[in-house]
């Protein structure tokens, strides 16, 4: 059993290390250290992306709309810069407000006016979405502030310090949901809501913290974003959302509450990243990488089926 249990918490990094190996004797690039600074540069959005679910995620509920979030976000941050010549590091607060903003909104819609976080946060995704493609007329906005844009160009010697704000904010991530009384409070509150509420935890509070939260991670994703782009697109790739559900659940966060990791939230994201990327350089059509990604969607809620199913026989 503790053998059983050690492989499926662990999955997501022996997938890692396989695929990676597969990838790297079809095609030798895969290993070489450029793809692999490729491979961390193209984790981080998805990776900020993915916090953002999981905080939701450990409370039992769903936000779907963090890419609309994120690109809401970047918009206005751009629109401060150009529209009203604010200074960069004003821009990067206001992108990152708003998104915590909108998601306080949401936690107001699901903890205090019970609405369901499934069908509330896509009909917010909808909505930003739908604004932001109004609102630019499909064009991209194009940001020349260098201040703006220097995460995600800058370097130190050959590698791109953008995966460096990737890697502090999971381990601010780690530190809050595992040392902080809050974080502890969201694992309580997803794992068991009546006992959490009956240990004196304001439970409402606690589920519109999570979303707030997951608004303020969808907001630094939008910077990050826009920083490495240098500009905010309306296009943010169609699986995107898909991506940042499926990865933390791959990386251990369970769909009901209560559980998960911040390092299987990472190797969740860079597991998703690394086949992408694998799949492009041994040259797979791009339409059986859409095929690979609802497989990869599907294994994610086989292996947490089979980890609730593992725990509830532990317990028995």
């Amino acid at each position: 059993m503790n053998g059983r249990k050690f492989l499926l918490d662990n999955v997501v990094w022996i997938l890692i290390i396989v695929f990676s190996l597969l990838a790297g004797v079809l095609n030798p690039f895969f290993l070489s250290e450029g793809n692999l600074q490729n491979v961390l540069v193209q984790a981080t959005t998805l990776g900020v992306l993915v916090l953002a679910v999981s905080f939701t995620l450990l409370i039992g509920e769903i936000d779907l709309s963090v890419v609309g979030n994120l690109v809401f976000s970047g918009m206005i941050g751009a629109y401060a810069m150009q529209q009203y010549g604010a200074h960069w590091t004003v821009a990067v607060v206001v992108t990152v407000l708003t998104g915590t903003f909108i998601g306080a909104v949401n936690g107001y819609f699901v903890s205090y006016m019970r609405m369901n976080s499934l069908i509330a946060t896509l009909a917010m995704g909808l909505f930003l979405q739908g604004a932001v493609l109004g609102a630019t007329q499909a064009r991209t906005l194009v940001i020349a502030d260098e201040g703006y844009a220097y995460i995600g160009s800058a370097t130190i010697g050959t590698w791109p310090i953008m995966p460096v704000a990737l890697f502090v904010i999971y381990l601010a991530a780690h530190v809050v949901l595992a040392y902080s009384a809050w974080g502890r409070n969201l694992y309580a509150t997803g794992g068991n809501r009546r006992a959490a509420h009956a240990a004196g935890i304001n439970v409402r509070r606690a589920r519109l913290g999570a979303f707030a939260a997951s608004g303020f991670l969808a907001g630094l994703a939008g910077f990050l974003y826009a920083s490495y782009l240098g500009g905010v697109s309306v296009t943010v790739g169609s699986t995107t959302l898909l991506y940042a559900v499926a990865a933390p659940v791959i990386g251990g966060v369970s769909l009901l509450g209560g559980r998960g990791r911040v390092l299987g939230m990472l190797g969740g994201t860079l597991l998703i990243t690394v086949i992408q990327t694998g799949l492009q350089l041994i040259n797979v059509s791009a339409y059986y990488i859409q095929m690979i990604g609802g497989a990869m969607i599907l294994l994610a809620i086989a292996v947490d089926a089979f980890r609730v199913r593992g725990e509830e026989q532990g317990s028995v």
